[in-house]
């Protein structure tokens, strides 16, 4: 029997290794002709005549008999006649609880330049989303340890929410504190199109060493090529997936999308994509949903994930805002009005949602969150009338009662960096302050 499994291995494997030659470099993108391979799949091309240096390249598409490739790291080096060598399968990165308190780059590999810990399984970037049908309901909240979510946006175990803001808002700071006290298993953080010095500024303020022992780190830098910044977010997403089907409850985090979106946009238009809205490309709009719908609940466990989305200009419409909003299960809006008055984090409760939570929480916390906004709701429209002291006390009791609770509705949005409110303490301010029953 042996003997048979051994044979039939030697009968199923490849002895043949197949090359290409470069033929042209124009701009992102790598031509050559041949080696026989598929889309999706890894190369690794021979530079240098002494030196012997090699980079990865992923085949990205085909010009008839031209084979072009986009290169994970810069193209210094290439020449003429460079020899392209095909691996045959897809980019794969290693996965395992060795790696929690790591810090990587966009394909798995120590940002410190150290070797990755033994005792690490193999696991492919690029898998498909769960079955629909193999997806558990949500049915529980997650602790985020923020007060305004936790009270009035509870967030279910397995639930998928954007964050939409302009720069400078205090996304990072929000992803920071979710990250040091949600009841997750363990945080994946995908920090993709960054400044460099943002990376060591997030890891040391905003996380913490508190946070860090119990996350995995993926940064994927602003000045990197467009391929290795979607595979830092494909990375993180596949390292989240083998934790989640370990039976873990995985918290990802990605900041931001919006930059995800921009370096498909250029790898689409190298490889002659048309433009289409606001010049993304028609890739842009499938990449999108193919990566989004990897989180969530499956039969095993769960990925809990928030998605940034950068709004340019604050216009919270424009295409990448527009699509995420479509395909995620809801959104926490920051409001740069709110930043600019103190209030952080800055979430505007009113422009926000969380489409699962009449399905997670109690009937009377449900009725509390409702009566808080309506609360806000009323004084917000009245504001302007209170600011300049043109509405009079006893005119309207809804203006009243509104205005009598204001402070305490912004101490209850308002949080401090490092202060960590339990889920049953945000919900027993809720219903101490501002249930008032049916």
């Amino acid at each position: 029997m042996d003997n048979d499994i051994v044979y039939e291995a030697l009968h199923q494997m490849n002895p043949y290794k197949r090359y290409g030659k470069v033929t042209r470099v124009v701009g992102l993108m790598i031509e050559s002709r041949g080696p026989e391979t598929s889309i999706g799949n890894v190369c690794i091309l021979h530079i240098g005549k002494h030196d012997k240096k090699t980079i990865m390249a992923e085949v990205v598409g085909f010009r008839e008999e031209f084979v072009l490739l986009m290169p994970f790291t810069n193209v210094t080096f290439i020449s003429p006649g460079s020899l392209v060598e095909d691996t045959g399968k897809p980019l794969h990165v290693k996965a395992g609880f060795e790696l929690v308190g790591s810090v990587l780059d966009g394909i798995g590999q120590p940002l410190n330049g150290l070797e990755l810990p033994k005792g690490l399984l193999s696991y492919p970037t690029d898998n498909p989303p769960p079955n629909p049908l193999h997806r558990q309901r949500i049915h529980e909240p997650i602790e985020i340890g923020v007060r305004a979510i936790d009270g009035l946006l509870t967030v279910g175990l397995g639930q998928r929410l954007g964050i939409f803001a302009g720069s400078g808002v205090g996304k990072s700071t929000l992803l920071g504190m979710i990250a040091r006290n949600s009841s997750a298993d363990i945080n994946v953080i995908a920090l993709i199109g960054e400044r460099g010095r943002e990376v060591l500024e997030f890891i040391e303020k905003d996380l913490g060493d508190e946070g860090l022992k119990r996350s995995i780190i993926i940064a994927a830098t602003s000045d990197q090529p467009a391929l290795m910044r979607i595979k830092g977010a494909l990375t993180a997403t596949a390292i989240a997936e083998y934790f989640r089907d370990q039976g873990k409850n995985v918290m990802l985090m990605m900041d931001s999308v919006t930059r995800v979106a921009m370096a498909q946009r250029e790898i689409g238009l190298a490889i002659g994509e048309p433009p289409t809205t606001k010049g993304y490309t028609p890739s842009v709009f499938s990449f999108l949903p193919k990566m989004l719908e990897r989180s969530g609940t499956n039969e095993k466990g769960t990925i809990t994930a928030f998605y940034t989305v950068l709004v340019d200009g604050d216009d919270f419409n424009e295409p990448i805002a527009d699509t995420v909003r479509g395909i995620l299960d809801g959104h926490f809006v920051l409001d740069r009005d709110l930043a600019h008055k103190g209030q952080f984090p800055a979430i505007n409760i009113l422009e926000s949602i969380s489409r699962v939570m009449n399905n997670i929480v109690t009937p009377e916390h449900l009725r509390s969150a409702q009566q808080f906004r309506e609360l806000l709701s009323t004084y917000l429209e009245a504001e302007d009338l209170i600011n300049i002291g043109a509405y009079k006390s006893g005119t309207s009791e809804k203006i009243d009662e509104a205005v009598a609770a204001y402070e305490e509705m912004i101490q209850f949005l308002k949080q401090n960096i490092d202060e960590n409110t339990r889920f049953e303490q945000a919900l027993e301010i809720l219903m101490t302050q501002f249930y008032k029953g049916e």
